[in-house]
Formats: C-alpha cells, structure tokens, sequence
C-alpha cells in the first residue's frame, strides 16, 4: 500500500513540474524601489512578447533604468499629453542598444491591446524600431494606440502586456526626482525575471 502511495506522489509532483504555472507569461521588474510583476499577451503579440522574453534570458535588462518620465508639467503646452515612466538600457549600455535589431510593429488595431493604466509598450521611432526600451502607462492613453495623436504616423505604439501586481511602485517611481523628462538619478533596475 505504501509503495501505490508514493507511486502516486510522484506521478503527481512529475505532472506539476510539466505543467505552466500560468496561461500567459509573467515576469518581474525587480527595482531599487520594489518589484512589478506584469503578464505578457503573447497569443496577442506575438513577436513582441517573443523579443521582450529573449531580452530577458539573455539579461539584457540586468543592471537597466527607468530612465524618462512624461507627466503633464513637462510637455509642450500645444503637444498631446501623456503620462509614463520608460526604462531599458538607453543609459546603461548604449552600445548593445546600437545592435539591436528592430521588431516588426504589431500596433493596437490588430492586437487589440490598448493602452490603459499599467499597460507595458514598446517605445520607438519609426515603425519597426523599436527593441528593448518600454514604458508603462500612468492612467489610459489613448493617443499611443492605433490613430491616437501621439505618434504623427497614427500607427500608435505596440503595447504587449500589463502590470498585474506592483502598480503602487510604478506610482512611486512615477512621482521620484525628475528634471526635463528624465529622472534625477535614474531609477535602478536590477534586472527582469519570468516567472
């Protein structure tokens, strides 16, 4: 009887090893301030999900910033406005983010993934260049989703995920020293994890 018992806990523990621990990815943002956990839409986006994840596991986030902050003191009286904090290795390691190749744009309207509170994009230029920096937003901004006026292309921007644990972080990065749009120092991050 004992042997069946434990024949049986291992097939138990073996099933939950093989097993995910959730239906999309999450990952963790471990900052000098706290840590924010997102999860990622990869069914959504795809291709964005699949880069941000490779970034990850290659550590390219290890030792990174929250770098830029837009709050509605710091912008252009005739520009759209936005809330966000942005972060990546702008700061960091300029030279790998010279390397970096750009990933296919995968704007709002097909994703539809919109950019509301806490949601995390990709920050670019043109279309198909963006690559490692991301912001999250601070409140909805519907002026970085497709047609939106925050991009004069109107292709918006590729959101691809959202905070799910550790908006009071972002908040309180959100609120730190900034001068010009940037923060005074940068806000570490230590690295990001999935979970």
């Amino acid at each position: 009887m004992k042997k069946v018992f434990w024949i049986i806990i291992l097939c138990l523990a073996l099933q939950s090893c093989g097993t995910k621990k959730y239906a999309n990815p999450h990952v963790i943002i471990t900052t000098k301030v706290g840590d924010i956990e997102l999860e990622l839409y990869q069914k959504q986006a795809p291709k964005t999900v699949a880069a941000f994840l490779a970034y990850i596991n290659e550590g390219l986030y290890d030792d990174a910033s929250f770098y830029r902050v837009l709050n509605a003191s710091d912008q252009a009286s005739d520009a759209p406005k936005a809330n966000l904090i942005q972060g990546g290795i702008w700061q960091t390691n300029p030279d790998k983010l010279a390397t970096l190749k750009g990933i296919p744009h995968e704007n709002t309207h097909h994703t539809g993934i919109l950019h509301k509170n806490g949601t995390i994009s990709l920050a670019r230029e043109a279309p198909g260049t963006a690559n490692s920096e991301f912001f999250i937003c601070i409140g909805d901004q519907p002026g970085y989703d497709s047609g939106g006026a925050n991009n004069p292309d109107k292709q918006g921007y590729a959101a691809f995920g959202r905070v799910i644990s550790g908006m009071d972080i972002v908040i309180k990065i959100y609120n730190m020293n900034q001068e010009n749009q940037s923060f005074d120092p940068p806000i570490p991050i230590y690295g990001i994890k999935e979970l």
